[in-house]
């Protein structure tokens, strides 16, 4: 083949629609062999069809990690970045061939990613063609490049077309053609949604979408059956689509650690699908220019001038770690770089599902020998289809290690055929099938494991017609869901009569009519504008009124299809608490017949619309608090079925119940009657629960967090009917008093009283374990000690908190000695009690108690002598059980 540059080793930088991967695709089938590494499997997928129709399919493989198709005899070889097969690799015949005449690397800029950039980091270093070797990436990347890859030539592509501004549009404004970015899965719902009431529906790509399905969708853009697209940002990672236009629905997304704005060449990426080839395109956001999704005047610059910062350095994991021994192989992992365009990749699922497992005696006897442990790591690089998390995952990778590890090294036939066939369903919504193609996904991946199984031809058939079924099912909900072809756009032109005329609501709740503004909707509250006064007004308010139902019931749509973030708790200070949708109150909430479940009344506008669409309000509503419960409130609520739990000893189950009345944070005097009746199991029970019993107050930690802290209060002021309180910022340990409000609102969030400061229950309980352990150092505890002062504890308060916690102050200590002796917390008065006598009777600091008053101590025995080291050691103890 004719040499295209003077090094074999070439890379070919520039912006969107310069031709960078149609030029790899042509420069690898002149070649007699070659492979190419992509971003996304959908990507891998486009070229895969591309090449097969160019040298006939069975010279060309796929190979994803859940797709593999590899004919005898492939000589092309299309991959994900992390399937490309470098050096020999188990699977089938053809899979790892000793090298290839041509190698290409696509999106070489995702090095820069925190997630997988290690993945292509290696592909840059490592994968090498035996003629030519091609990089191919933004213009970003090239010095970098040319530090680590100095044999490689730069060359630079200019784009076809042109990129330009097209300002801000709303929804009902964009141009045909146009494909609408958003950045989770709830927000593209949400703009499809919208585009189906105002637009007759919308095309949805998403990486998560298997490829039959994401097919099935872009055929639809590409007939014309649609005008729209909506889409995450995979179609920023090289997939080809006809696209004039390409709108921001916001300029922030999670990236897998924090919500972030995106960065400019992130932004470039997917603006620069629209125009392709030599048809100029445009982009813009969606909205207002002062919206989430509005471009500052540099950014628009940079975009359009296709100038970015360049890319410094890359991320970096060991690619061949040695796997003699699991001790070297996680070594190896950790490895870090000594390059200095190089940095150490954040630690992956992968590696972190090794760790958890190679404390696992099981993995530590069986992983012995380069095999067993080259085996434990295949195991562990199953990816996380589901998103479920690092301690989730390894439990599955365990289980299916397990199998890999004993007997014949096979999983099992049946067990992975019923894996399987709890997933052959086609009910359910868009999210449960799309919960079952993830979930199938893990199992195709096994299944093109072809070590792993006895029967891994038959399994990848299986698991293949299973994603085509639920893929086919979940593209029909899609089309369902999000196109309708009776749909009329609902701002017509103005036509004969005054009821004609087309309403609009503004961003800010302005109505007008034809322009005229003649009130606003706060929500679904309409209020008439008293400074119109066009004599036309009457006219102008029937045409309103008539249309106004319409209105809200899309609204009342708009609501019920919204996504949680939309929903947020209403508990303003001195306010009743409730829930608003985008600000504004749509319900109160007020008690009901436990504190976890309180009524939900909707607002009063919503009581004129039918009664069909106020049970639907309500249920949505229904279904976000208990969202909510579930994400803040999860040990309350476990408190709540332990206390119904007929296998909990009826005891325990008691106290239960008292704590999750009070919210799930109690004074350790309210439960001492309770607490006695428990033997050391039970309160084992309690432990297991996540429940601390401390010395002062009994509570679950995960109830002291700042949106725990906020739900339980509005609970508690809606049992009690009484506004809600004011509760301390996120993140304090320790806060004035303030006044009676404040301080009711303090203990609620978990906060104690200590004279004229508050501090957190939490660290309160801290505080007292470190007064244990300085008198068995025989040390000195005082107000002046590191961890008080750190605290911003005055002396006044310390001194208190070390009274209620149990403590008396030593007579005449030693030099450095003890300062304080343990006698023991006391109990809770007896009502019968004179209200002067726990005044008189209680003791000095160090000075025995009168006889009269109830003895500090437990009543099952004497309190342990205040010279002891370790006296009162039973009392802290008994905080976990």
């Amino acid at each position: 083949m004719a040499q295209f540059a003077r090094s074999p080793l070439t890379a070919v930088l520039g912006p969107t629609n310069t031709g960078k991967t149609h030029l790899a695709v042509e420069r690898m089938c002149g070649h007699s062999s070659g492979m190419m590494g992509f971003p996304l499997r959908l990507l891998a997928r486009e070229v895969y069809d591309r090449v097969a129709g160019m040298k006939g399919p069975a010279q060309v493989a796929l190979i994803t990690g859940e797709e593999k198709i590899v004919p005898p005899g492939a000589r092309y070889f299309l991959c994900t970045a992390e399937s490309m097969p470098i050096g020999r690799q188990a699977g089938t015949a053809n899979e790892g061939l000793a090298d290839y005449a041509f190698v290409a690397l696509d999106e070489a800029q995702l090095g820069a990613d925190p997630e997988r950039g290690h993945v292509f980091t290696d592909r840059l270093l490592r994968a090498r063609g035996r003629e030519e070797t091609m990089i191919l990436g933004s213009a970003s990347i090239g010095r970098v490049v040319k530090a680590l890859v100095p044999d490689a030539e730069i060359i630079g592509r200019p784009r076809f077309s042109t990129l330009s501004y097209a300002g801000a549009k709303k929804l009902s404004r964009l141009p045909k053609r146009s494909a609408i970015v958003a950045f989770s899965a709830e927000e593209v719902y949400a703009v499809a949604e919208m585009l189906r009431r105002f637009r007759g529906g919308a095309a949805v790509v998403m990486g998560a979408l298997s490829p039959r399905t994401r097919n099935a969708q872009v055929q639809m853009f590409l007939n014309g059956e649609v005008d729209y697209l909506v889409a995450t940002d995979a179609i920023g990672m090289g997939l080809n689509l006809d696209v004039a236009h390409v709108a921001f629905a916001s300029l922030r997304k999670y990236d897998g650690r924090r919500t972030r704005r995106l960065t400019v060449a992130e932004t470039a990426q997917i603006a620069g699908r629209a125009g392709r080839h030599h048809q100029d395109g445009t982009f813009g956001s969606l909205g207002h220019e002062d919206g989430d999704a509005a471009f500052t005047p540099e950014e628009i610059e940079a975009i359009e001038a296709h100038r970015f910062p360049p890319v410094e350095q890359l991320f970096w994991r060991n690619g061949t770690p040695r796997t003699d021994r699991l001790d070297h192989l996680i070594s190896d992992l950790e490895q870090k770089p000594k390059r200095p365009e190089l940095r150490a990749a954040p630690e992956a699922v992968d590696l972190a599902v090794l760790r958890r497992l190679a404390d696992d005696p099981l993995v530590i006897d069986r992983a012995r020998g380069r095999k067993q442990v080259e085996r434990l790591w295949a195991a562990c690089g199953l990816p996380d289809f589901q998103k479920l998390g690092a301690e989730h995952h390894a439990r599955a990778v365990s289980r299916i290690w397990r199998f890999l590890s004993e007997g014949t090294g096979h999983i099992p036939r049946d067990w992975f055929a019923q894996q399987i066939a709890r997933l052959d369903s086609v009910q359910g919504d868009i999210d449960t099938l799309s919960g079952r193609i993830a979930a199938a996904r893990t199992w195709s991946y096994i299944a093109h494991r072809a070590d792993w199984l006895a029967h891994p031809a038959e399994m990848a058939e299986r698991t293949r017609a299973l994603e085509e079924k639920l893929s086919d099912a979940l593209h029909a909900a899609l089309t369902q869901r999000f196109v309708d072809r009776r749909t009329t756009v609902l701002l017509r032109d103005i036509g004969q009569s005054a009821a004609n005329l087309p309403v609009e609501i503004e961003q800010d709740g302005t109505v007008c009519v034809d322009g005229e503004t003649i009130g606003r909707l706060d929500g679904f509250r309409f209020s008439v504008d008293p400074a119109t006064r066009h004599q036309d007004r009457k006219m102008l308010l029937a045409a309103a009124e008539r249309r106004l139902g319409r209105i809200l019931r899309v609204k009342a749509d708009e609501l019920l299809g919204a996504p949680d973030t939309d929903f947020a708790l209403m508990d303003e200070a001195g306010q009743a608490p409730g829930i608003s949708w985008k600000g504004d109150p749509v319900a109160t909430l007020h008690g009901g017949p436990a504190l976890l479940t309180p009524e939900i009344r909707l607002d009063r506008a919503l009581l004129a619309m039918g009664q069909d669409v106020q049970k639907q309000v309500a249920a949505r509503l229904a279904a976000w608090m208990d969202a909510q419960k579930e994400k803040h409130l999860l040990p309350l609520t476990r408190m709540v079925a332990s206390s119904a739990d007929p296998e909990v000893p009826a005891v325990v189950r008691a106290v239960f119940a008292q704590l999750a009345d009070a919210g799930g944070v109690i004074a350790r005097t309210e439960l001492d009657s309770a607490l006695g009746h428990l033997d050391k199991d039970q309160r084992h029970l309690l432990r297991r629960a996540g429940i601390d019993i401390g010395v002062l107050d009994i509570y679950h930690p995960g109830l002291l967090k700042p949106g725990a802290a906020r739900w339980r209060a509005a609970l508690l002021a809606a049992r009690l009917g009484k506004p809600c309180l004011p509760l301390p910022g996120p993140g304090l340990t320790l806060i004035p008093a303030g006044e009676k409000p404040e301080q009711m609102g303090a203990r609620i969030a978990g906060f104690r009283g200590f004279g004229e400061q508050m501090l957190r229950i939490d660290m309160a309980e801290r505080m007292a374990r470190t007064a244990h352990e300085a008198i068995a150092r025989n040390e000195a505890f005082t107000a002046q000690s590191p961890q008080i002062v750190s605290l911003g504890l005055s002396e006044d308060a310390f001194l208190q908190l070390m009274r209620l916690a149990g403590f008396r102050a030593v007579e005449a200590p030693a030099e450095g000695g003890p300062n304080w002796a343990f006698r023991g917390r006391q109990k809770a008065r007896t009502h019968q009690q004179h209200p002067g006598r726990e005044k008189r009777g209680a003791p000095a600091q160090g000075k025995p108690r009168n006889d009269r008053g109830p003895r500090p101590a437990a009543s099952s025995g004497p309190a342990p002598t205040g010279n002891h080291a370790f006296a009162g050691l039973a009392e802290l103890l008994g905080r976990n059980g």
